[in-house]
């Protein structure tokens, strides 16, 4: 985590602080649909931190997490096909030229 403040046209970093991922909770967190899911901090200002967690138990989390949102993404997805096969129906009635 960095904390930092912008003067004008300079970020001036204050405070670094590196941690392992597996010490930040789900309740943080959030997937990002970018190649094959991004995890992001939620909320900044509201970090969880357990530093009792081991990589095998966040990485299980990760998967199940994993395995809730690519379907909800699927569902989105499916939804977009559906909605742009009504646009390109509606555009292949018109007649050309309009």
């Amino acid at each position: 985590m960095v904390k930092y403040s912008v003067k004008g046209t300079r970020v001036v970093v204050s405070r670094v602080h590196f941690l392992p991922i597996e010490y930040l909770r789900w309740d943080c967190l959030t997937i990002g649909a970018l190649g094959k899911g991004q995890v992001q901090i939620a909320n900044a200002r509201s970090l969880e931190i357990d530093a009792g967690k081991t990589r095998r138990a966040w990485m299980l989390e990760f998967c199940d997490t994993m395995l809730d949102f690519y379907p909800r993404e699927i569902r989105k997805i499916d939804s977009r096909i559906r909605q742009f096969e009504k646009v390109r129906a509606f555009w292949l009635a018109k007649p050309e030229g309009h």
